[in-house]
């Protein structure tokens, strides 16, 4: 999948200048799943600063259309993608749902929000990539409705094994617009982690579940 080099960069530099993206190597983070990490990511940061929604609202324009063409739907994973899939689906002129994690309990049950036909053609828009579960929950959904999925869309991309297995299995192509290395690549050069770091934070993307042990 297209992705610029240059982009991938000055995502990675604007996810670390607003403290999106985190790196506490020698302080690692505890994710709900109990893995311990070296790297925290929280990308609806990226909302409170209007120059950088805006380049990356643009970039993602770019790059769905470059890599997948234009959709009948775009559509946001709830929660971090559906501001986002607003955006883009703006800037775009297209219409936006989004998509919860499972069905509401209450009222129309719904799962997906929004109005998408049987048939039309779907881009899915995520902040951020981990497993790949949650976001693939919603690739089911729209294909259960009977939609088709062109691709998904999301800003970052901690790459690991799992997560790209996963998006294999539900041959679902997947574009991100900064990857872990190319986010390394901006943090040794801004100072922001030592070479030291950066050997710790390349040996937990090899195995995060055993990276303390």
């Amino acid at each position: 999948m297209l992705i610029s080099n240059d982009v991938s960069l000055n995502v990675s530099e604007f996810l670390l200048q607003i403290k999106a993206i985190k790196l506490q190597p020698n302080n690692p983070f505890t994710w709900a799943s109990g893995i311990k990490s070296p790297i925290y990511c929280d990308n609806r940061k990226v909302l409170s600063y209007p120059k950088i929604r805006t380049f990356i609202r643009q970039e993602m324009v770019k790059v769905l259309e470059d890599n997948y063409g234009r959709p009948d739907v775009i559509a946001g994973v709830a929660t971090g993608g559906i501001a986002l899939g607003a955006l883009v689906a703006q800037e775009l002129g297209l219409p936006f749902v989004y998509v919860r994690s499972k069905q509401k309990e209450h009222g129309l049950s719904n799962q997906i929000e929004g109005y998408v036909e049987k048939g039309q053609s779907v881009i899915v828009i995520e902040d951020l990539i981990s497993t790949g579960a949650s976001s693939l929950k919603a690739v089911d959904a729209l294909r259960d409705f009977g939609c088709s999925i062109k691709g998904m869309v999301a800003i970052f991309s901690y790459g690991l094994a799992e997560s790209k297995e996963n998006f294999k299995k539900a041959k679902c192509p997947l574009v991100t617009l900064a990857s872990y290395d190319s986010m390394l690549t901006k943090a040794i050069e801004t100072n922001y982690i030592t070479s030291k770091d950066s050997k710790l934070l390349r040996d937990w993307k090899k195995d995060p579940k055993n990276w303390m042990k």
